[in-house]
């Protein structure tokens, strides 16, 4: 497209950090420091694709 942008376009992306949105002094923060939840990746993996991409419509 040639020109100026006539009008306010909405971002594409949006970030968020939950880092940003949990208080330093909420109960989650606590919890975590004593559940190790890293053996649940493993569980889940066959419901992702190795890209980490998976298509929007079942393929079957």
């Amino acid at each position: 497209m040639m020109g100026p942008r006539q009008e306010a376009q909405p971002a594409l992306f949006h970030e968020f950090s939950l880092e940003d949105h949990v208080p330093q002094d909420h109960l989650l923060r606590s919890i975590d420091r004593f559940v190790d939840l890293s053996s649940i990746r493993g569980h889940l993996a066959d419901f992702y694709r190795h890209t980490g991409v998976r298509p929007s419509i079942p393929s079957s």
